[in-house]
């Protein structure tokens, strides 16, 4: 945690802030490594305070031994207030993005200092994972693939998305999970053309493709999977885009590595649908970051102009979605290397039929 704290610090030097306001929840647990539900950062040049309540205030101290730990009485800002006067600070800098306007005002009247907008401060540290959060997304994969192996013994035709997608929730959780990544997606027939078709009570028929979108939340980190599934045999239209997504993203796999932009990343995906024919079917980007958050830096897309290092962690997901046909998206994560990149997720992607 110092080593993280230090390099916040080298970013507030760059910016000249002589402090940071941190609430962001991932933020706060990724700088501190404090789990509960309450609690904000003030991190100076030279202190670092773990801001709370009395009922975090023992939790804190056992999980954040690198914070001097202060338990708030009047509210957060208030107590930030008292350190940025007890400390004669000048200038202080709040996250951007997660504070509402509502706390700004109440942070201008207290807070007799500048206010400094900040914007990825945090998030440009947590791009590069270090091998301990490898090691921790590697598990929360490995629940992942485990789920898929299992769903495969479990669906069949009759039962409901929503079926399904609890099953897996559940699986997960006796895996070892905190819950899943997110909402899971079941998306079955028709809805499976839908990219972000979050398990409905359709029920499942024979002949149908299912897409299965779904990760482990495990020890703080994410894990994103899709698969596609067929319940029963499908039509021969359905195994041209199968197979179509599937080259597409064993190609980007094979070829993505440092040094390469995100366009260039998912242009590898692109250029092999759009040859196939399906090209205005693939509305979205390839992929995104992944770690704390199941959607973080970098982008994988025709807008992500983000150099790709080794340590990002990012997901691989071409998709074709053909209205009331069906549709098909098939994701891996993968860690950039020195030399190219590692994959974390194993689930077989040659299409999987069952309920025969």
């Amino acid at each position: 945690m110092q080593k993280l704290i230090q390099q916040i610090r080298a970013q507030l030097e760059n910016k000249e802030i002589e402090a940071i306001f941190i609430e962001s929840p991932t933020n706060r647990r990724y700088l501190s490594g404090f789990t509960g539900t309450a609690g904000a950062l003030f991190i100076t040049k030279e202190q670092a305070y773990f801001i709370t309540d009395f009922r975090y205030i023992e939790q804190a101290a056992e999980e954040c031994p690198e914070f001097e730990i202060v338990k708030h009485e009047k509210g957060i800002i208030s107590e930030a207030t008292r350190l940025t006067e007890l400390l004669s600070l000048k200038a202080v800098g709040f996250e951007e993005e997660y504070v509402t306007y509502q706390q700004y005002t109440q942070m201008k009247k207290q807070i007799h200092a500048e206010l400094v907008p900040t914007s990825s401060i945090v998030e440009q540290v947590r791009l590069y994972k270090t091998p301990e959060e490898i090691a921790v997304l590697k598990e929360a994969a490995a629940i992942a693939d485990r789920a898929f192996d299992h769903i495969t013994t479990f669906i069949k035709p009759g039962m409901k998305e929503t079926e399904v997608s609890n099953e897996l929730e559940f699986f997960m959780r006796r895996e070892g999970a905190v819950s899943s990544s997110f909402d899971i997606i079941v998306a079955s027939g028709w809805r499976s053309a839908l990219p972000h078709g979050v398990a409905s009570s359709k029920i499942i028929e024979g002949g149908e493709l299912v897409t299965l979108d779904y990760g482990a939340y495990y020890k703080g980190y994410c894990s994103d999977i899709t698969r596609t599934i067929a319940v029963g045999e499908p039509t021969s239209e359905l195994k041209k885009i199968y197979q179509t997504v599937l080259e597409a993203q064993l190609l980007a796999v094979e070829q993505i590595k440092p040094g390469m932009t995100g366009i260039e990343a998912d242009q590898i995906a692109r250029a092999h649908i759009e040859q196939a024919g399906y090209g205005k079917y693939f509305g979205h980007g390839l992929g995104h970051g992944l770690g704390m958050e199941v959607h973080e830096g970098p982008r994988l897309s025709p807008k992500g102009s983000q150099v790709l290092e080794p340590g990002m962690v990012v997901t691989v997901e071409p998709g074709i979605y053909v209205p009331k046909a069906g549709g098909t998206r098939i994701e891996d994560d993968i860690v950039i290397t020195e030399e190219g990149n590692e994959v974390l997720t194993y689930a077989p992607k040659e299409l999987v039929i069952v309920g025969e």
